[in-house]
């Protein structure tokens, strides 16, 4: 197998056979990769070789798993900071059989008649996210920690399907073209590409994150009554704005993408944090294995740096998803359309300050360094494995 100078293994990024420091320096070994090519038999498989299918089956595999294992912290981290932005949650409990010692009866004051609680105002809201974890298994049951998950596998799967592949090719391409034509601009590859990759995914799938976030901040009233799924969810958010003009309605149907905006102010900068974070983290955990990295090394490498980049962005742009709930909660069309996104922001902080900005920051961190973590390591390790089924045919 060929391998590069900078350590790297062949198949993760057509810039293996460069290497590049952050200052800009580029060292060319491509000649070195051409000799050692031709006294092998076969030409070696690299991550450029791999079809657009085969990351997107890659993609679509981690974006499954970190999903369902993400998504209580989802929920809890959308409740925070749609209460923040007024959505009423009774949260006050009656009774507690499995743990007496915090029966609800310590904070909530009964009525004279003794027929329902009367609870004070800190006893109707959640105060983090422990106690949204506890209110939610309690009042709505454990499978509601999951509320949304449909939502979140019909948005993760073709999002991260279309994110992380085209990340992939536009870094490929990008590195080589600079590579070869202006090497100082090579460091920033990662940030351009994910950025890139990212606006592209969220403009093609932002009805389903709507969805979501509506599905996750509001509960049913009536237990008996069946949760509206993400069809349902948005026909829901296009009745109130249809009419008998076809033309009206096709103009109205833009309230599928409201906030969009927003999104695209949190994720673009998110992933070119994360990226221009991870990349040089990866590439010095796995400088020292080249190409005798086997999936365990690259696991590790893969997910340690998807976890301490993907944290990081997400408590930068945390006041961003703040606003990205707010916008996708409001149930008023007509305000909903009028909303931008420095209106909102200024809402924010004068309603609550720093504070108000970072409502549900833990739960949002939380969740973000092991999605991130979870998705770059699933990918690259499929990857991997795709690298050496090519390699032995």
């Amino acid at each position: 197998m060929v391998t590069s100078r900078q350590g790297l293994p062949s198949w993760i990024n057509a810039a293996a056979a460069t290497r590049v420091d952050f200052e800009g320096n580029v060292e060319d070994v491509l000649k070195d990769v051409h000799d050692d090519s031709t006294s092998q038999k076969s030409k070696p498989v690299t991550d450029v070789d791999l079809s657009f299918g085969e990351r997107a089956f890659s993609a679509a595999g981690a974006a499954f798993l970190s999903a369902v294992i993400v998504n209580p912290l989802d929920v809890a981290k959308t409740r925070l900071q749609a209460q923040a932005a007024g959505v009423p949650y009774k949260t006050c409990l009656e009774t507690n059989t499995m743990f007496p010692e915090l029966r609800s009866s310590q904070s909530c004051a009964r009525s004279v008649l003794g027929s329902e609680p009367v609870c004070s105002p800190e006893c109707n809201r959640y105060k983090g996210t422990l106690d949204v974890f506890y209110k939610v298994i309690r009042q709505e049951g454990f499978a509601r920690l999951w509320r949304g998950t449909n939502a979140s596998l019909a948005l993760a799967v073709p999002t991260v399907g279309i994110y992380m592949p085209c990340y992939d090719i536009f870094r490929n391409a990008m590195e080589e073209f600079t590579t070869n034509n202006a090497p100082i601009l090579t460091p920033y590859v990662p940030l351009v590409a994910g950025m890139v990759a990212r606006s592209l995914a969220c403009v093609t799938c932002y009805p389903v994150e709507l969805a979501r976030t509506r599905m996750q901040a509001f509960k049913e009233t009536q237990s008996v009554v069946k949760p509206a799924g993400v069809w349902k969810t948005l026909v829901g958010v296009i009745n109130p704005v249809t009419s008998t003009n076809y033309i009206q309605n096709l103009q109205n149907y833009r309230i599928l993408w409201t906030g969009l905006s927003t999104q695209l102010a949190r994720d673009v900068p998110f992933s070119a944090i994360c990226w221009s974070t991870l990349e040089p983290i990866r590439r010095k955990l796995l400088v020292s294995k080249g190409d005798e990295a086997g999936a365990c090394s690259i696991l590790g490498a893969n997910f340690a740096s998807g976890f301490v980049a993907g944290s990081i962005a997400a408590a930068v742009t945390c006041p961003l998803d703040v606003v990205k709930t707010r916008r996708q909660i409001e149930k008023e069309p007509a305000k909903a359309l009028k909303m931008t996104t420095r209106q909102t922001l200024q809402e924010i902080w004068r309603d609550g300050g720093i504070k108000g900005l970072f409502t549900g920051l833990g739960p949002r961190v939380g969740r973000a360094g092991p999605s991130v973590g979870i998705v770059v390591s699933f990918y690259e390790v499929v990857k991997y494995a795709l690298h050496h089924r090519h390699e032995d045919h």
